[in-house]
């Protein structure tokens, strides 16, 4: 079995990223089935008009999560690739925020494995998203580490003894709703 040359690359990116900065399906001849997602900034959520994200992580923590996830979804659908990139900073709408990628014998298992880094890594990893409004307002997006019950009065120091936390913490600071 030939050792195969992967492009080595940060799964957290402040800088724009392709499809073509992932390894290509020809280095894989044992699959047949790609699966993508490609997330981009919309220009609406909830009913407001969005201007731009701003995406902020802690990136080692997120670099290694990412990492992580993309090898326990390779074991469990025996798969041969699986990557995830996520950018960070100020995205404009229409950009790209997240790809991942999934090369399988078979669609299904490309599909499967795909489908469920991107919701791993929106759920798990510590990435957060702030909207910011045409009306001039912005607000932090729920999602990881981010509930509708923790309001900004909640005391949310993750250092503080008396800290009023009021969601589920997972390896290393990443955080899940209670609901997952």
């Amino acid at each position: 079995m030939q050792l195969k040359s992967l492009k080595q690359f940060a799964r957290i990116q402040q800088t724009a990223f392709s499809l073509e900065d992932f390894d290509g399906i020809q280095h894989f001849p044992e699959c047949g089935g790609i699966g993508i997602f490609v997330g981009t900034v919309r220009n609406h959520h909830q009913g407001k008009a969005v201007r731009a994200l701003k995406y902020t992580a802690y990136a080692p923590v997120a670099e290694k999560m990412i990492r992580e996830i993309e090898q326990q979804i390779q074991i469990k659908y025996q798969v041969s690739y699986v990557r995830v990139v996520h950018r960070i900073g100020e995205l404009e709408v229409g950009e790209t925020a997240i790809i991942a990628m999934a090369y399988a014998a078979h669609r299904r298992e490309a599909f499967a494995a795909c489908e469920e880094a991107v919701e791993r890594v929106k759920h798990e990893v510590p990435v957060w998203k702030e909207e910011f409004y045409l009306d001039g307002s912005s607000q932090y997006v729920e999602g990881c580490c981010i509930r509708k019950d923790h309001g900004p009065e909640t005391n949310h120091s993750h250092h503080a003894e008396e800290a009023h936390c009021h969601h589920h913490h997972v390896a290393e600071h990443a955080c899940q709703s209670p609901s997952n």
